[in-house]
């Protein structure tokens, strides 16, 4: 009588296999082709806001009341509407087509978007349709930037080396800064070398020429990544849609969405808002400010990898507590301080440190939401948190400090940041402490 013997135990879960030097240096290539892009895409979307005061009268005069609206409509069109629309559709593209696809989209929108406003004609050329095409041109902006963070946080997660995952996705948000100092710097140059006059009538044109190049080189660096999806997550039945996020990791979303609140409000507090706030709280002359954010945020993207870095070390959920809790400590304390600071030293000092907890957050900010989400609806999840997240709260950051100031009550922006970052740090609490989707990928 013959058994059949028993199987072979599975054998142990070993380390996983080493890169060689070749995958190493494909990897790090892939980072910054996908970065470059993310850069193109911030400058782009930035050089609009610094130049707007120059090419605002080509486009919107005065006399023409229509005109006006579209420009109010623009604005917040493609800066709340689009966003969310973008995170939705270029997050389905990623889980559904693929990474690569998505981002080489986003980038050639966004080239085209910044072509077509550099080429356009004024408004006493062409009258009402002037500003319309602006419009629809920064419509496309809009969407195209809603859906690159999404893609990039997942494409830069997925092809990161492991054990310095944290690290090398902090360049998402190096890239983002980058993207704005590199427009500030831009205009300062058009402001030293062309006159006012000049500016207005066609230097505005020349950030959109410098935009659409530098996206037609990012096109060509993105061509050559390698996707990151596999075929099997791609032809999942649930990849990139909204029932399959929603099915199985609603919780996952509304934790990313809660610390993305926070983490995007006291964000754009302490960059965009901060120029306002130092020259009408603080009272520092507008040169002098533009001196101390430019040195801030220079400093403040270099951080970035310090502070990814630290959280291969110490682990996400620790920096994200960190984040929180800090936050809630300090917002208030260096909020109230700055309204009495009469050194731009002093101003820089307390603002870097500012930046320095937010960090915490930003340099992990894509990192930390992929790993919450499987690969068939990585990208959708991360982008649509994220966008919605960042239209009400970040995008929303600036109306709400002035509104409260108009009213006499500037310090209820103070707490209304802490308390978001309450909120945050509950939130977190709700992380894993190790184990994450993308722990088993790759």
């Amino acid at each position: 009588m013959s058994a059949t013997l028993p199987p072979a135990p599975a054998p142990a879960p070993s380390e996983p296999r080493a890169y060689t030097a070749e995958e190493k240096r494909h990897r790090v290539f892939a980072i910054m082709a996908a970065s470059s892009g993310n850069l193109v895409e911030w400058f782009d979307f930035y050089v609009y806001a610094f130049s707007a005061l120059y090419f605002a009268p080509a486009f919107f005069p005065k006399s023409d009341p229509t005109a006006q609206l579209l420009n109010t409509a623009g604005v917040f069109a493609a800066g709340f509407l689009m966003r969310p629309i973008g995170g939705w559709l270029f997050g389905r593209i990623a889980d559904r087509v693929g990474r690569k696809a998505s981002l080489l989209i986003s980038v050639a929108m966004m080239c085209g978007g910044s072509l077509v406003i550099a080429c356009l004609p004024t408004y006493a050329q062409i009258g009402a349709w002037a500003p319309l095409l602006l419009l629809v041109c920064r419509l496309f902006q809009g969407l195209s930037v809603g859906g690159e963070y999404g893609t990039t946080a997942t494409y830069m997660s997925e092809v990161a080396l492991r054990g310095q995952r944290g690290f090398f996705s902090s360049f998402q948000y190096v890239t983002l800064i980058g993207g704005q100092l590199l427009a500030v710097l831009v205009i300062v140059v058009l402001e030293t070398v062309l006159d006012e006059a000049e500016l207005k009538a066609w230097g505005w044109r020349i950030p959109f020429v410098i935009g659409a190049i530098s996206a037609v080189v990012a096109l060509m660096l993105r061509r050559t990544l390698h996707e990151t999806q596999s075929e099997s997550s791609r032809t999942n039945k649930e990849a990139g849609t909204i029932g399959g996020l929603f099915r199985h990791h609603k919780a996952a979303f509304f934790t990313v969405l809660g610390y993305t609140a926070g983490g995007s409000l006291i964000f754009y507090t302490f960059t965009t808002y901060m120029q306002k706030y130092l020259v009408n709280t603080v009272g520092l002359p507008i040169k002098t400010t533009s001196y101390v954010m430019t040195c801030a945020l220079f400093l403040y993207m270099c951080m970035q990898p310090v502070f990814g870095a630290l959280s291969d070390r110490i682990g996400r959920r620790t920096n994200m507590l960190l984040f929180g809790a800090l936050g809630a400590l300090t917002t208030v304390p260096i909020l109230t301080a700055l309204q009495h600071v009469t050194s731009p030293v002093l101003a820089f000092v307390l603002i870097v440190v500012a930046l320095a907890i937010v960090s915490f957050y930003t340099s992990i900010s894509g990192i930390v939401k992929a790993e919450m989400f499987p690969p068939e609806v990585r990208a959708l999840g991360v982008g649509l948190a994220y966008a919605v997240a960042n239209a009400i709260f970040g995008g929303s950051a600036e109306y709400v400090a002035l509104g409260l100031k108009s009213i006499g009550h500037e310090s209820a922006f103070f707490w209304y940041v802490t308390a978001m970052m309450v909120l945050a740090f509950v939130v977190s609490l709700r992380l894993p402490r190790q184990a994450s989707y993308l722990h088993h990928d790759h």
